[in-house]
């Protein structure tokens, strides 16, 4: 997602998006996970709360610092054809042992990428070291939750080959803005999860089986609504920008009956099931004594000779 769509550059054609699921939206979903753990964990979790919440960011952040970041929030599944579900390995080294792993990256390793996340995470549980356990809780939210948006899934992730350019904030943005206080985000508590790699490609499977409605859907909308009923203009920041209307807005969400809030409970379950599943690989390790420091990630500067993939 977009980090940098929370300083609201304009752009001329396309509305502003609004940084929700890009920003807010990643702290919403990691603390809400927070209150699945069981007792034993959310002691420090709850305690951590605001660390864990705040530092979901980071991996947007590091996108366009970090080379090798932005290809581990998504994964274009249509580029390998209609059967891609069947013949990607859903392990990692098969993955590269079928593929160039330059290939690989430049279609996104979202799915894997989660799973070794999960396993550093595991690691840092068995060391108890209290800065990499929360890190790495933060780092693995956000993967998860790119990893259920439909439009992380494939290689038309901002309606440009639809003439669509701008649904991807539309969607992940625009619709929680307005409907959030709407949801319900209770997803009972974590479970353990047996076959997380298993979990992770049946989570990009079913974002991926909701892409067609997503753009579908919006381009029905479209050809009902006049351009000057379709978009509005709101105040951000003491400038005023072009967004998707309110009633556009409603419309798509009722069109869509559901669909965002139900993948927002879907991130908040899979994280929290994630990390639980880390803790107890690791054997459930005491987690109350943990009174290390932490370490706040420093914003990274960004490297202008990155090719950073923009939603």
């Amino acid at each position: 997602m977009n980090f940098l769509i929370f300083s609201f550059l304009i752009f001329p054609f396309f509305p502003v998006p609004i940084p929700f699921w890009g920003f807010y939206g990643h702290t919403l979903l990691n603390r809400q996970a927070v209150f699945s753990l069981p007792p034993e964990m959310l002691h420090l979790y709850k305690r951590e709360l605001r660390f864990i919440s705040e530092n979901a960011v980071n991996p947007d952040r590091r996108r366009y610092a970090v080379k090798g970041e932005s290809e581990k929030h998504y994964i274009d599944l249509d580029h390998y054809g209609d059967s891609a579900l069947y013949h990607l390995p859903k392990y990692w080294v098969q993955a590269v042992e079928k593929f160039p792993e330059d290939s690989l990256r430049a279609h996104g390793i979202g799915p894997w990428s989660a799973y070794l996340t999960l396993l550093s995470l595991t690691k840092a549980f068995m060391a108890k070291d209290k800065s990499a356990i929360l890190r790495l809780s933060a780092d693995l939210g956000h993967y998860l939750g790119d990893l259920n948006v439909p439009l992380h899934t494939t290689k038309n992730y901002n309606g440009q080959l639809t003439g669509q350019a701008g649904i991807h904030g539309f969607w992940e943005s625009r619709v929680p803005e307005l409907l959030v206080k709407n949801y319900s985000f209770w997803v009972g508590k974590a479970e353990y999860v047996p076959d997380p790699q298993q979990t992770l490609w049946e989570t990009v499977a079913r974002a991926h089986s909701q892409v067609d409605s997503v753009l579908r859907i919006e381009k029905i909308l479209t050809q009902r609504f006049p351009a000057d009923q379709k978009y509005s203009y709101e105040e951000r920041n003491g400038l005023t920008v072009r967004v998707y209307s309110r009633a556009f807005t409603h419309a798509y969400a009722q069109a869509l009956d559901g669909q965002v809030e139900r993948q927002m409970k879907r991130s908040i379950k899979i994280i929290a099931d994630f990390w639980y599943t880390a803790w107890v690989n690791a054997g459930q390790p005491e987690l109350m004594d943990l009174d290390q420091p932490l370490f706040e990630e420093k914003n990274p500067k960004p490297n202008p000779a990155l090719k950073v993939r923009e939603h």
